[in-house]
């Protein structure tokens, strides 16, 4: 497993859909994954240190955990499938250890009001990573002809085209998300 930390939150200008961008901690490989905005605001929210009288959900699940005697230990980003995310919260109990299936938005969320670590595999950084580019590419270069029957398009890109527009992505050719 490689520990990851939140590297930036953004805004795909294409989809208009939040982004949160994971960076390998001792490394430059970086992970995006498109969330939700109720999740893109939890996480904005708790990056900018923000804090309210009553217990939003994830501040809610954290002190469930904790009123249960758990600390959430680790989450770990395990895989990916038709491109869905799928992540477990590692919760120890006195020695039980256990293991929850969660969206990984909702995991980030809950790992920052925790402190707790985040890992994926390295797998999954080398398979859907995007290593921070050269600034020179721009979405222009890699727009193609739609795909052929049965292919999946991303704004007019094949699959091999989207994933070399993500290669040569920044994080900050994504817009800030802003809750």
């Amino acid at each position: 497993m490689v520990e990851v930390k939140v590297q930036s939150l953004g805004l795909d200008r294409t989809s208009n859909t939040p982004v949160v961008i994971l960076q390998e901690k001792d490394g430059s490989r970086v992970l995006p994954i498109w969330i939700g905005p109720g999740e893109a605001s939890a996480i904005a929210m708790e990056l900018a240190g923000m804090k309210f009288s009553r217990p939003l959900t994830h501040d809610l699940f954290a002190s469930v955990i904790r009123g249960l005697g758990g600390t959430l230990i680790r989450v770990m980003i395990t895989k990916v499938i038709e491109n869905t995310y799928y992540a477990e919260l590692i919760v120890q109990r006195g020695s039980e250890v256990i293991s929850v299936d969660a969206r990984p938005s909702d995991s980030i969320a809950i790992a920052l009001r925790t402190e707790a670590s985040i890992y994926t595999t390295d797998d999954l950084l080398e398979n859907t990573s995007i290593e921070i580019a050269d600034a020179t590419a721009s979405p222009e270069d890699f727009v193609g002809e739609p795909g052929e029957e049965g292919e999946t398009n991303v704004g007019g890109l094949s699959p091999e085209e989207l994933r070399e527009y993500l290669r040569r992505m920044n994080p900050e050719d994504f817009g800030r998300f802003n809750p």
